[in-house]
């Protein structure tokens, strides 16, 4: 995941896992993560949920039910339309507000 020491504004990971060494999540940058609900992945946004919010990181983390791994991938019989329309809505909006924003926030 990214650092926040002025070099990366946000991130959005997509079934991303939760750093081992969990101090690394008080350098964090803003995060929009997306997580399938069947998936090995799928317990990391519970972890980086209590993390994030202990650490004061700006987070919009969300879990889509009845989803598999890869549901973005409109290629590949995993695909979601709904969770991945809803889960770019979110990436750009979190963007919109965090990288292209009025600098104020760091």
């Amino acid at each position: 995941m990214g650092m926040h020491r002025h070099r990366l504004k946000a991130i959005a990971p997509y079934y991303g896992s939760a750093p081992r060494r969990r101090e690394a999540l008080r350098r964090l940058c803003p995060v929009v993560g997306s997580w399938p609900d069947k998936d090995f992945t799928t317990g990391a946004a519970a972890t980086l949920e209590n993390e994030l919010t202990t650490a004061g990181v700006v987070h919009d983390l969300k879990v889509y039910p009845g989803t598999k791994h890869a549901f973005f991938n409109d290629q590949i019989a995993n695909y979601d339309a709904a969770a991945a329309a809803d889960s770019w809505q979110r990436v750009l909006a979190f963007f919109a507000e965090h990288v292209r924003g009025d600098g104020a926030r760091t």
